[in-house]
């Protein structure tokens, strides 16, 4: 019996682990000296611009919305495929979350229905770059600019991608990214918030940590609304041994998609009546490899099969307005029909640094027979 192939796995080497172990052994293992030089490390890599880490790449986002002043009253428009957090951070600053629907070739947000869902409350977007995928960013903050929208890019999947030859964070507005287990470089659990000026990273620095400022040896004051988001020194260390390795990891996964596309062959999509995704080897840092399955079979049932021949299934992912949670503000079935259809059938194939291009064979082998039966 065939080994389990997972649908993703952290790759951590010794060294990583060593830097862990003297970040505990320093006696320092909250916020710190790790946590200062991974920010610079990913400022430099960003062309030099602000930035700061935090717990989550969720919160991120959160605190992106409040620096930019959103609030009751104001309007949201996002994805309706993303992980829900897109979504909540939205309603957690009291805003209203307003979805437009996917591009059914590229599962990122169509741009004509963004256009046509701005409404005169509409005050900020959020674009998710699903898999990796950048948008158009040309045309994204075109409308930003004409409309006088503030962007919040949802770039958690994205470290590593680019646009024009330069990396995503390294130009634009608000870009929020995830360093979560699953992802290209991780920190265990965690997130970076790229900001357009030293004013807005001193009040995330306040949003991050109770909405403390000090000064002089007691000096301490409070006068905004902040939460516990900061990144502990553990965390940065392991983000630190990752992100050397972001330039290997980028290349491997390209490698690995383009296998993918090599085993399959031309005629895959014909045969099985399942969609590819766009081939980009140049934008896209490939953090998931993702196929919509024809409607002949549920995902349940795919992911059934594909388990018991030892392959993981992942699913990125289910539509946002579809949860009772949203139904209960009084989004349906129907509003948004190629991300409820992509929500029902998409799933994520095994993809990770330490994947085997023989894995690759295996998987895609495996899902050619769950297809063909």
């Amino acid at each position: 019996m065939n080994n389990f192939i997972p649908f993703s796995r952290p790759s951590i080497d010794e060294a990583t682990i060593a830097s862990v172990a003297e970040v505990l052994r320093s006696g320092w293992i909250t916020t710190g000296p790790k946590v200062q030089e991974f920010e610079q490390r990913l400022s430099a890599y960003f062309g030099g611009r602000t930035v700061r880490t935090f717990n989550s790449g969720t919160c991120t986002m959160e605190i992106a919305l409040r620096i930019a002043g959103i609030g009751a009253g104001d309007e949201v428009i996002t994805t309706p495929i993303s992980w829900v957090a897109t979504a909540n951070v939205i309603l957690e600053v009291g805003a209203t979350p307003v979805f437009a629907d996917i591009d059914p070739l590229s599962r990122n947000i169509d741009l004509d229905k963004l256009e046509a869902a701005i409404t005169p409350k509409t005050r900020a977007i959020i674009p998710v770059y699903l898999a990796g995928r950048p948008l158009d960013m040309d045309r994204l903050y075109r409308l930003a600019a004409q409309y006088n929208l503030r962007v919040i890019e949802d770039a958690a999947q994205a470290i590593g991608s680019s646009w024009a030859g330069k990396p995503i964070g390294s130009f634009g507005d608000f870009v929020s990214f995830s360093f979560q287990a699953n992802k290209n470089i991780t920190t265990s659990e965690g997130g970076c918030l790229v900001l357009n000026n030293l004013e807005e990273a001193q009040l995330a620095e306040k949003y991050r940590l109770q909405g403390v400022s000090r000064s002089g040896w007691d000096g301490i004051e409070v006068d905004v609304l902040g939460g516990k988001y900061n990144m502990t020194d553990i965390a940065a260390a392991i983000g630190l041994g990752q992100f050397a390795k972001l330039e290997a990891i980028t290349a491997k996964r390209r490698r690995l998609a383009q296998h993918y596309f090599e085993v399959l062959g031309a005629d895959f999509e014909v045969a099985t009546g399942a969609q590819l995704p766009l081939q980009d080897f140049n934008n896209t840092n490939w953090h998931l490899f993702q196929v919509v399955l024809p409607e002949r079979i549920t995902r349940a049932e795919f992911m059934e099969k594909m388990k018991a021949r030892n392959i993981g299934i992942g699913f990125h992912y289910a539509a946002i307005p579809l949860f009772k949670l949203y139904r209960a503000l009084g989004f349906h079935e129907g509003m948004y029909p190629v991300a409820e259809r992509v929500g029902r059938q998409i799933v994520s194939l095994p993809m990770f640094y330490d994947l085997k291009e023989t894995e690759v064979e295996r998987a895609c082998k495996a899902m050619i027979e769950v297809l063909e039966k």
